[in-house]
């Protein structure tokens, strides 16, 4: 089974900021990760917040920040951005 994939609306915001080679990567790495079985084997967890635990995604020097819903198989896909500025939020 797969996991489906929520993007909120900060994170479509910070979508359309970035290249669009970045953003069509960045898509086709989160696609891949919710056919995955377990995808929290394949992020980091971050260790800032713990309820709801927030996960990273390695884009290139990109990072998707995404929790993990794994009760109802949901990734909610946060915010994306460059290495530099997005880890400051989380």
């Amino acid at each position: 089974m797969s996991y489906s994939v929520l993007v909120t609306k900060r994170a479509k915001k910070s979508l359309r900021e970035l290249p669009k080679n970045i953003a069509k990567e960045i898509y086709l790495e989160l696609k891949s990760l919710s056919r995955e079985d377990n995808p929290t084997k394949y992020v980091k967890k971050l260790k800032g917040n713990k309820n709801p635990p927030f996960y990273s995604l390695r884009v290139g020097r990109y990072r998707v920040i995404l929790n993990i819903e794994d009760n109802v198989m949901v990734i909610h896909v946060i915010e994306a951005g460059h290495r530099k500025k997005i880890y400051r939020k989380y």
